[in-house]
């Protein structure tokens, strides 16, 4: 059985090409690298450059954007959007509809709660009740 391919315009007007993730079926670019143990449920995401480790966990309708690292054992929730060159450190939780600023850092083992927003390249850490600490 092949790989199934989808073409798709971006804002600039170039063609990028996204596979099915063979867990979840979410959408993949090309040039982006995902472990086989992640989910990314239908719906989903992953721009080129990304890099998504082992365990990680991708909501239906997450976006992932161009040059992201994700750490393993990560949960994002449905609808999060994680922009360009953030950095998501492992065993982070991403809430539903949260988003996080291009350059952004959440360190490891934060709870980052529901319709949150994390600034451009803010660094932020959380106790385990999602409580902000000094990142």
């Amino acid at each position: 059985m092949g790989k199934n391919y989808i073409d798709i315009e971006n804002e600039r007007g170039e063609m990028l090409r996204y596979r099915k993730h063979v867990n979840g079926r979410g959408l993949i670019a090309n040039g982006a690298k995902v472990h086989p143990t992640a989910v990314v449920e239908a719906g989903a995401y992953v721009e080129p450059g990304a890099q998504i480790a082992a365990d990680v966990y991708v909501g239906r309708g997450a976006w992932i954007e161009s040059d992201v690292v994700i750490g393993p054992k990560v949960k994002i929730a449905p609808h999060a959007h994680i922009g360009s060159r953030a950095r998501v450190g492992a065993g982070a939780q991403i809430g539903v509809r949260t988003q996080v600023g291009p350059g952004a850092s959440v360190a490891g083992g934060s709870l980052i709660g529901d319709d949150q927003t994390i600034a451009q390249g803010e660094r932020v850490a959380t106790d385990r009740r999602g409580l902000r600490s000094a990142a």
